[in-house]
């Protein structure tokens, strides 16, 4: 059964416990996966190649039954038609409290796994395209009118222009934005594009870069070399997020076929040939249960820095600092 991704609010997982999630929109699909598990268990997060890579083990998590939850949240990120038998023979069992959801990303018309979803009435499939411009200016003007923030239509312009139409890099200014006007700062034009700015800054992604890489000398003069603020930090632990589960992807794929320059020439997105030689340091110098563990660190210190915004910076650089060390 097929629902508009501004339907989203008639999903009932008591009712619909196995749902498809696809698109291109991640800002959108990540809110809707917040929205369709609020004020329930916390996920349990299965990447596709590690379901396939160990079938058994997976459907037999679906069975076991907790002796602390009475329901059990299953989410299957960067699913595709691989996962479709286990999806089957799944669909005929009884899964008691145990509810899945299927993020993927674009689907063709020809996908066997979203034809399996839209012609079955027991499950559902929700497609998310990209949002337009009108769409991510009214997500801004009502996030700022909900947070009571005052900021010109002008100014909510020149944030979505700066987005390009990806909700998810909307959602990490408005973000920016909230902090810092939480830290009884005054929001001013001159004071707002000093903060979306900060996109084009490539420093930071250098930062995060070579703190996978374990270069503690290149952190240290970058810190040194820039002059990040409390705001900046919600960016740079995004980008540390996003580039730590890259790596992660490229870890996976290189204890496969042993050969790190096959890893690098066949990773999608390409890696261009300036970031080659720091990949390859990244990907050398982290075990799987290592990043693992890294990536579960870096949302605890997001959870601490939100409490905590006066002094988010010094508390993201001493985290860096720390896990530059070999």
């Amino acid at each position: 059964m097929i629902l508009k991704s501004y339907e989203i609010n008639k999903i009932n997982l008591d009712n619909h416990k196995i749902v498809l999630l696809y698109g291109k929109n991640e800002g959108h699909k990540n809110e809707s996966i917040r929205f369709i598990t609020n004020k329930r268990v916390k996920s349990i997060n299965y990447e596709e190649k590690e379901v396939l890579e160990n079938t058994t083990n997976f459907l037999e998590s679906i069975s076991t039954v907790s002796l602390f939850d009475n329901e059990k949240i299953i989410l299957i990120k960067r699913a595709t038609d691989k996962i479709l038998k286990i999806i089957e023979e799944i669909s005929v069992k009884d899964l008691n409290d145990t509810k899945i959801i299927i993020d993927s990303d674009n689907l063709e018309k020809k996908s066997k796994l979203r034809k399996f979803f839209e012609i079955n009435k027991n499950y559902i499939c929700v497609p998310f395209y990209p949002d337009n411009e009108q769409t991510l200016v009214k997500l801004a003007y009502n996030f700022f009118k909900n947070k009571k923030i005052s900021i010109a239509q002008s100014e909510i312009n020149q944030i979505v222009n700066k987005c390009n139409g990806d909700r998810q890099k909307l959602n990490t200014e408005l973000e920016k934005i909230e902090f810092y006007v939480k830290g009884g700062k005054k929001l001013t034009s001159e004071n707002l594009s000093k903060l979306i700015n900060l996109n084009e800054n490539y420093s930071v992604i250098e930062l995060v870069n070579h703190c996978l890489a374990k270069n503690k000398i290149q952190i240290i003069k970058i810190l040194n070399e820039n002059n990040y603020s409390n705001e900046d930090g919600i960016l740079i632990l995004r980008i540390f997020l996003s580039q730590s589960k890259k790596i992660l992807g490229l870890l996976r794929e290189y204890e496969k076929n042993q050969n790190i320059d096959l890893t690098i020439s066949s990773a999608k997105p390409p890696i261009f040939w300036k970031d080659k030689e720091i990949t390859k340091k990244q990907i050398s110098g982290w075990k799987q249960e290592n990043l693992k563990k890294l990536i579960y660190e870096i949302n605890n210190i997001e959870l601490l820095i939100k409490n905590n915004i006066n002094c988010s910076i010094n508390l993201i650089t001493d985290f860096i600092l720390a896990k530059s060390v070999s």
